[in-house]
């Protein structure tokens, strides 16, 4: 029988699978619109798209990407507690940071966005879509704190609903404001002269859904928030801990919960500025024309990123999941439950992550014509070649946030910092030395995301004795994986002989998801237990013992 001890070592997975499943849906529907997006604004446009959007992604570093995590780690530790009115005041004051640093940060990408895209990314165009995304910042922080505070109370539910939502309203506008502002764009090219208008504005256009999802997900939250006030009030009124934090004690704290993780993650993220810039810079260097290495840069970020990000949006979920229970269990000193929690956190995402990297080598090609127009031969080398950064990303991101969970916040930012080093100087040989041109950004990342990986796993080892079990971990499901990618290889180059190629990849992917569960199961890379920690895993454990596919636990 499942004891309760087990049944709350798993409960953060299945949170973690909650919002993993919205992660995935949002993946989904963002893979669904992109391709239209894609082929409306051409590798081009997606240049100009994908620059604007990773400045976007950094200035949010500085307003609102660390404030989800932030809040429901500091949130989770008073309440593991009993500490309710704590656990609000941190809220509160995490609101006013986002309003300010949001509103501050916004105003400076609007009025910027001319200097930022021409001088220093040197793709002048991708300003319009940048000035569209600058009040997006102060919407993303606001939601962000609303977020983070549900789930330092243990529900990532309205998390998930928020992004689903957001995601949807995202899509819808983003085609739409696309096509019609690349029409635009068209016309304006008479009167301005300027034949990337029409790309640039489509961008712009791709870009306003963003915003728009944004707003509508926010307003969500608020609803939830309001509905949820008479329970918060309630919990308030019976909270009599005797230690009440000024506010003047929790701003400090949450500052330095916000700095490690914004620095770690502004590491992360100024890797792709710098490659962006160092490419373009080189690119121009060796003579190469502007219109093909933005269109090279454009597959990069639009046709390769978009497909590696959903694998990626699993590790991201549960890391985020994982981090207030961590938390707690650190706060009331129980090490067995802290190693038995990386362990099931790390275990799950290679589970996802490791076949995704085998099944993007194997099907490159006819995954890429099934979702994309036009030449897809270099998107697919691509990403045949980079599709390993998908498991390396993964165990890094899964290692950030637990260490983060531990308390040991600027450890990431030490070993992001080191990996950049790396990163630049690889990156940089490649680019020069060997000429690989966009491969070398691919090179240089998995290097970056390599290095990350080593140097988080040496750091879990020295800061609390963790040593990661590596044959259920990492070999199973590579077994497994393999045994998957030869079955859909062959399926597919059997199938394309007699079918169309689109078909033959739609059954192709759907084999391979079947042989790799079953091999895993075969193999006994998932137990009774891990599966009983998943929604409605009794359920799943019950069918599997049916077919006998399910291996009982060893004593």
């Amino acid at each position: 029988m499942e004891t309760k001890g087990k049944k709350n070592e798993g409960a953060f997975l299945v949170q973690g699978m909650i919002l993993a499943f919205a992660g995935i849906i949002t993946k989904i529907i963002g893979v669904i619109y992109r391709i239209p997006l894609i082929n409306i604004m051409g590798d081009q446009g997606q240049a100009y798209y994908g620059i604007a959007f990773e400045i976007y992604s950094l200035a949010l570093l500085l307003t609102s990407y660390s404030l989800p995590l932030a809040v429901s780690k500091l949130v989770s530790a008073r309440v593991s507690k009993g500490e309710r009115r704590n656990a609000f005041k941190v809220f509160k004051s995490a609101l006013v940071f986002g309003l300010v640093s949001g509103s501050v940060v916004g105003l400076i990408v609007f009025f910027g966005a001319d200097f930022i895209a021409t001088k220093i990314m040197a793709m002048g165009p991708s300003q319009y879509a940048l000035r569209v995304l600058a009040p997006c910042l102060l919407v993303v922080a606001i939601m962000g704190v609303v977020r983070g505070y549900f789930q330092g109370l243990g529900t990532m539910i309205p998390t998930a609903v928020s992004q689903i939502l957001e995601q949807i309203v995202n899509a819808i506008v983003s085609v739409v404001g696309a096509s019609y502002l690349f029409e635009f764009g068209r016309k304006a090219v008479e009167a301005k002269g300027s034949e990337n208008l029409g790309p640039a504005y489509s961008a712009a256009g791709g870009t306003l859904g963003t915003f728009i999802g944004a707003v509508f997900g926010l307003l969500f939250l608020l609803f939830v928030l309001f509905v949820y006030r008479k329970v918060i009030k309630k919990q308030l009124r019976r909270d009599h801990t005797t230690y009440q934090e000024e506010y003047g004690t929790i701003f400090p704290i949450l500052l330095m919960t916000i700095l490690p993780v914004i620095l770690s993650t502004a590491v992360y993220q100024s890797t792709k500025i710098l490659d962006a810039g160092i490419f373009s810079n080189v690119m121009s260097a060796q003579g190469m024309a502007k219109e093909k290495y933005e269109t090279l840069w454009g597959m990069y970020t639009g046709k390769f990123n978009t497909l590696v990000n959903v694998p990626l949006a699993i590790a991201n979920a549960i890391g985020v999941s994982v981090i207030p229970s961590l938390t707690a269990a650190m706060t009331l000193g129980d090490k067995r439950l802290v190693h038995s929690k990386i362990h099931l956190a790390t275990r799950f995402s290679m589970l996802i992550s490791i076949p995704s990297t085998i099944g993007y080598m194997v099907l490159a090609k006819p995954i890429m014509n099934l979702l994309f127009n036009g030449n897809n031969s270099t998107p697919a080398l691509l990403l045949i070649t980079g599709a390993i950064t998908i498991a390396f990303y993964s165990l890094s991101t899964i290692t950030n946030a637990m260490l983060q969970g531990i308390d040991r916040m600027t450890t990431p930012i030490k070993n992001a910092t080191i990996s950049l080093v790396i990163h630049l100087i690889s990156l940089f040989i490649m680019l020069v030395v060997f000429k690989m041109n966009i491969f070398a950004v691919i090179g240089s990342t998995i290097v970056f995301s390599l290095s990350m990986c080593i140097l988080n796993g040496h750091a879990l080892k020295k800061a609390i004795g963790y040593h990661q079990e590596y044959y259920k971990t990492f070999i199973l499901p590579l077994i497994a994986s393999i045994i998957m990618g030869v079955v859909a290889f062959i399926i597919q180059v059997g199938l394309t002989n007699i079918i169309p190629e689109k078909i033959a990849t739609i059954i192709s992917v759907c084999v391979a998801i079947i042989v790799y569960s079953l091999a895993l199961l075969l193999l006994g890379g998932l137990t009774e237990n891990e599966i009983l920690s998943m929604p409605k895993g009794r359920k799943i454990a019950q069918f599997l013992k049916k077919f006998h596919l399910l291996r009982e636990e060893e004593v």
